[in-house]
């Protein structure tokens, strides 16, 4: 009986991403203004024998494809950081959007982007020194330039989302770090239970 080999136990890996990119590259509709959504994922079940670790993986998802155009693994004892400049740079993002959580609110992730001809949306938290409170200053003291209201009914909760931008970035102290930085956004979401009269606030 001949045995039976699998083939990806033969690939090899790096030759096999390569060819993955080239045809995913091939089929993405590079039309500008597409968003490209960057976030990290452990993967279930993952876990190896006599390890306290499971794999971690970074992907570029696009909306517009339905589809995932890379991924990079991150390593056991890095994090997102190192990740991230690592799958942009296999990207084609020139006049994409790309949105990143707050793990990937960096100024060199964001000097990438730029670099490649796109455009970012990163979203800010605690791990940014004074960067949130810089920017709850310029939304407390500055005319919102544009504002656009949601409401959205889904079992018995309402839900209303309102997003302000504003462009005047005086009060952001190390904008000129920020390349490219053009506004910054502020969502706010209401939601109401309508059987408990319940109702809960966040940014």
């Amino acid at each position: 009986m001949i045995p039976i080999i699998p083939f990806f136990s033969l690939a090899n890996p790096q030759a096999l991403e390569r060819c993955f990119e080239d045809w995913i590259n091939a089929i993405a509709n590079l039309s500008e203004g597409r968003i490209i959504s960057i976030d990290g994922k452990t993967l279930r079940g993952s876990k190896r024998a006599g390890s306290d670790s499971f794999i971690h993986m970074v992907s570029a998802w696009c909306k517009a494809n339905n589809i995932v155009l890379a991924q990079q693994k991150v390593n056991d004892k890095s994090n997102e950081i190192t990740a991230i400049p690592v799958l942009l740079d296999l990207l084609v993002l020139k006049g994409c959007i790309v949105t990143i959580d707050a793990m990937g609110c960096q100024k060199e992730i964001a000097e990438k982007i730029a670099d490649k001809q796109a455009d970012y949306i990163l979203a800010v938290k605690g791990n940014q020194k004074f960067l949130p409170d810089d920017i709850e200053e310029g939304f407390s003291n500055a005319k919102s330039d544009d504002e656009h209201r949601l409401k959205e009914v889904d079992h018995s909760r309402i839900e209303t989302r309102t997003a302000k931008v504003i462009t005047d970035l005086d009060c952001i102290c190390s904008k000129q770090d920020w390349k490219k930085l053009a506004c910054i956004i502020r969502v706010f979401s209401t939601g109401i239970n309508e059987q408990t009269g319940l109702k809960e606030e966040a940014y």
